[in-house]
C-alpha cells in the first residue's frame, strides 16, 4: 500500500488526460507552499477572483483552501482568523485561542483542506482519472464534503461516504453538490461507527472506477495539516506575543477525528515545543479505556486509532462529554442562553455573535483545552492553541434535538445557568491521562486491529510509524508535489 505518496508520474497516460481535462475547465492548482503562506504568495490571486463567490464550484476557490480568509472569506490576512475564548467562558487565566475553520471556502469547515490534500497527489501522478474514475470520501460529515467541493471543480465525479446519523445541515448540503443523488452513501450509525463507513469503502473499491481517498490513512492528510495548519497556528501565538507580550505556547489540543489535524502539533512542538493532545469522547473512550459507544461531538470519529496519527509523540488524551458539548451548544446558540451570558456574565454583543463560529468539534476542543490548563495550572502568560473546526451553522437541527433532549423542549436563562455552571465552570480534569512511553505504546498497539487484522496494511508499514524519522521523512514529498504541481500547471 502506498497510502497517496508517489511523489512521480506511475501513469503517463493517466496524467496527460488529467491535465487536458483540467485545462478545457480553467483550473489552475495551488501549491502546499502558496496554501501555507498565503499573505506572502496569493495576494495578487485574490484580487484576480474578488469577484468569486466563496460558495461556488469556482476554480478560483482552490486558491482559498487556507486559513488566511478574511470575514467574507474573499480576502487575505496577514494573520489567520482567530478567537481568544473570553476569561468569562473558559474559567481558567490562560489564554484559550483557536484558529477559525469557518472561514474556508464553500464547506465552512477546514476538511476541504484535507480533502485537497488528498486528491492533488493522485492527479499529480496519474493516479487518478478524472474522466471515468469516481474520488470515494469516507468521512463523518465535513471531509466528504471538502471532497465533493474539490472534485466539482476539478469536474470529476465524486461519493460521499457518512453516517446516516450526521447532521441535516451536513445532508442537505451534499444533496445541492452531487451529481447524483446515489453518490451519497449514507451508512449505518453515526459519529462513532467509522467501520461502517470502510465496510462500504470496500464494495465501492470492488469497482476499479472507485478511488477510495481515506482520510484515515491517507499521509497526505497528515502532510497537508504538518504543512499548512502547524504555520497558520504558529502565526497566530506569534500575533498574541505581539498583543500581550512574553507568553508561553504551552499545547495544541485537537479532537482526533481523522488524525489529520493532530500534524500540526508536530509542527508546533518542533518550533515552540508544545505538548500535543488529543480530545475523545467520553461515551466512546477508544484512546483513554479502549472503550466504546455513541455519542454527538460530529466531526471527531472513534472506535479506532488512525492509521495517520503519529501517536508515539502525543502527551495526553482528554475525554469531553457529548453532554458538555449539546448542552454549551444550547447556552451560546439560543436567545435564553445567550441572555443568560449577557447578563450574568457581561459579554458584549461580538462576543455573543462570536459564538457562532464553534460547533461541537470546536467546543470539544476548548474543553479540552481547559482540562489541560487545569491540570497543569496555567496562568495569565500561557497559551494552548486549538481549532474550531467548524461553526455552529451546521448543527442548528441538533440544537433543537438538544433543547428536546436536556432542556425539556425549550432552554430558558435558569436552565441555561445550571448547564454552565456544570459543564464549563465545573469542568474537572477527569479523563485525562498524561501519556508516558507505556501509554503510547498501548494506543500505537491498539491500532493494530484496524490497519493490519481488517485493513490489509503489512506489520512492516504498520510498526514503521513508530519512528518520528519516519514522520519527519514524510514532509520532504511537500516540495516535491509542490514541483510536480508546478510542472502540472505549466503543461
Amino acid at each position: 500500500m502506498t497510502f497517496g505518496l508517489e511523489r512521480e508520474i506511475v501513469d503517463p497516460a493517466v496524467y496527460e488526460k488529467a491535465v487536458a481535462h483540467l485545462k478545457a475547465r480553467g483550473v489552475y492548482l495551488p501549491t502546499i507552499n502558496e496554501l501555507s503562506d498565503p499573505s506572502k504568495y496569493l495576494k495578487s490571486k485574490a484580487g484576480d477572483i474578488a469577484a468569486v463567490d466563496p460558495d461556488t464550484a469556482d476554480p478560483g476557490n482552490l486558491f482559498r483552501v487556507h486559513w488566511h480568509n478574511d470575514a467574507d472569506r474573499k480576502g487575505i490576512t496577514d494573520v489567520p482568523a482567530y478567537m481568544e475564548i473570553p476569561h468569562e467562558l473558559t474559567g481558567v487565566d490562560a489564554k484559550i485561542v483557536v484558529a477559525l475553520g469557518n472561514r474556508f471556502p464553500m464547506i465552512h469547515a477546514h476538511k476541504v483542506l484535507a480533502a485537497y490534500g488528498c486528491l492533488v497527489p493522485r492527479l499529480m501522478s496519474g493516479k487518478f482519472d478524472p474522466e471515468t474514475q469516481r474520488a470515494v470520501w469516507p468521512s463523518t460529515g465535513n471531509y466528504c464534503r471538502g471532497g465533493v467541493a474539490i472534485s466539482r471543480i476539478l469536474g470529476c465525479r465524486s461519493v460521499a461516504v457518512l453516517p446516516e446519523g450526521m447532521s441535516a445541515e451536513r445532508f442537505n448540503w451534499l444533496e445541492d453538490w452531487v451529481a447524483d443523488p446515489s453518490d451519497i452513501v449514507r451508512t449505518y450509525g453515526t459519529e462513532s461507527n467509522v467501520k461502517e463507513i470502510y465496510d462500504a469503502c470496500h464494495e465501492l473499491a470492488k469497482d476499479p472506477a472507485n478511488v477510495i481517498l481515506n482520510q484515515f490513512s491517507e499521509f497526505s492528510n497528515y502532510i497537508i495539516h504538518r504543512a499548512v495548519t502547524g504555520p497558520a497556528l504558529l502565526r497566530i501565538f506569534e500575533d498574541l506575543l505581539n498583543t500581550h507580550g512574553n507568553l508561553t505556547a504551552r499545547a495544541f489540543v485537537s479532537a482526533s477525528g481523522s488524525a489529520g489535524t493532530l500534524a500540526a502539533g508536530d509542527h508546533l512542538k518542533a518550533v515552540l515545543g508544545t505538548d500535543t493532545c488529543v480530545v475523545e469522547a467520553l461515551e466512546c473512550p477508544t484512546l483513554l479505556y479502549n472503550g466504546f459507544g455513541e455519542h454527538n461531538i460530529q466531526g471527531i470519529g472513534d472506535k479506532h486509532v488512525p492509521f495517520i496519527h503519529n501517536v508515539m509523540n502525543t502527551d495526553y488524551v482528554i475525554g469531553v462529554s457529548d453532554h458538555a458539548t449539546d448542552g454549551l451548544n444550547v447556552v451560546y446558540n439560543t436567545t435564553a442562553g445567550r441572555s443568560y451570558l449577557a447578563n450574568r456574565l457581561g459579554l458584549g454583543q461580538e462576543a455573543l455573535a462570536s459564538l457562532g463560529n464553534l460547533g461541537l468539534s470546536s467546543l470539544a476542543n476548548i474543553l479540552g483545552a481547559i482540562k489541560y490548563a487545569k491540570y497543569n495550572k496555567l496562568g495569565p502568560s500561557d497559551v494552548v492553541l486549538s481549532v474550531a473546526t467548524d461553526g455552529a451553522a451546521l448543527y442548528e437541527t441538533e440544537l433543537g434535538l438538544a433543547e428536546k433532549k436536556y432542556f425539556a423542549g425549550s432552554a430558558d436563562e435558569v436552565t441555561a445557568a445550571e448547564t454552565f455552571g456544570r459543564y464549563l465552570l465545573g469542568c474537572t480534569t477527569d479523563h485525562m491521562i498524561e501519556l508516558d512511553r507505556m501509554g503510547k505504546e498501548r494506543i500505537f498497539n491498539l491500532g493494530y486491529y484496524t490497519w493490519v487484522e481488517q485493513q490489509g496494511v503489512s506489520v512492516d508499514e504498520f510498526v514503521a510509524r513508530r519512528d518520528q524519522k519516519f514522520w519527519d521523512g514524510l514532509m520532504d514529498l511537500v516540495p516535491a508535489w509542490d514541483a510536480m504541481i508546478q510542472d502540472f500547471n505549466a503543461v
